[in-house]
Formats: structure tokens, C-alpha cells, sequence
């Protein structure tokens, strides 16, 4: 199994309403507000939910727990992407370039990360 937690790559496409280069987007514009994930029931990057409930036809589906080894987390500064693991574990910091990420993002996981 890769250990590696991060991949910094070229941008992927990100969904967004009103997004800047950052991802933040019209719903979170705080300066901590700069990741963007992949939903487990898309392909496509978005800015936020409510990002994905205007801009997608279907319900957010959350990523099951075994699933947490899958790249899901985008890093709205340095583009590095990040497992669903790694992203949990970084103690709220891009591992790659160091941007604080939103604490307060925790309060949104049940929508993006199944308990079960």
C-alpha cells in the first residue's frame, strides 16, 4: 500500500458558485476556507455542499470508511490533493504547503465521510 498522503498535481476541475482561485467560495470566504472535495457519490471536485446541491442533479452521497484511502481532498494553494486519511490527520494544515485549513469544516464531515 502507497504510504504517501498527499499528490501534488495539476488542478483538477472544481465546481463551485461564485468560487476564486482559492476555492472559496459564495457559501465560505473565510481566508481558512481553501479545500474542495470530492464527494463520494461524484467524480468532480466542488468548493463545498451546498456548491454541489446547486451545481449537481443528485443527492451528496458520503465516502464509506473503507474507502478513506481514496484521494478526495483538494488544497485550494499548492493544488496537492489528499487522501480522505491524510486530509482527517493533518492536524487542519496542508502537509504540503502549510495553509491553515477551517477547523470548523469538522462540523460538515458527516456530509462527506460516512461513521459507518
Amino acid at each position: 500500500m502507497d504510504e504517501t498522503p498527499s499528490v501534488p498535481m495539476t488542478r483538477p476541475n472544481v465546481y463551485g458558485v461564485d468560487m476564486d482561485s482559492s476555492t472559496r467560495c459564495a457559501h465560505y470566504r473565510s481566508a481558512l476556507d481553501v479545500i474542495a472535495i470530492k464527494p463520494g457519490c461524484c467524480e468532480e471536485f466542488y468548493a463545498c455542499k451546498e456548491c454541489h446541491d446547486e451545481l449537481s442533479n443528485h443527492e451528496i452521497l458520503p465516502w464509506p470508511r473503507g474507502k478513506f484511502d481514496t484521494v478526495a481532498i483538494l488544497c485550494g494553494e499548492c493544488d496537492t490533493q489528499l487522501t480522505i486519511n491524510a486530509y482527517l490527520s493533518c492536524g487542519n494544515r496542508c502537509p504540503s504547503c502549510g495553509t491553515a485549513f477551517n477547523p470548523r469544516c469538522s462540523l460538515h464531515h458527516h456530509f462527506y465521510f460516512s461513521d459507518g
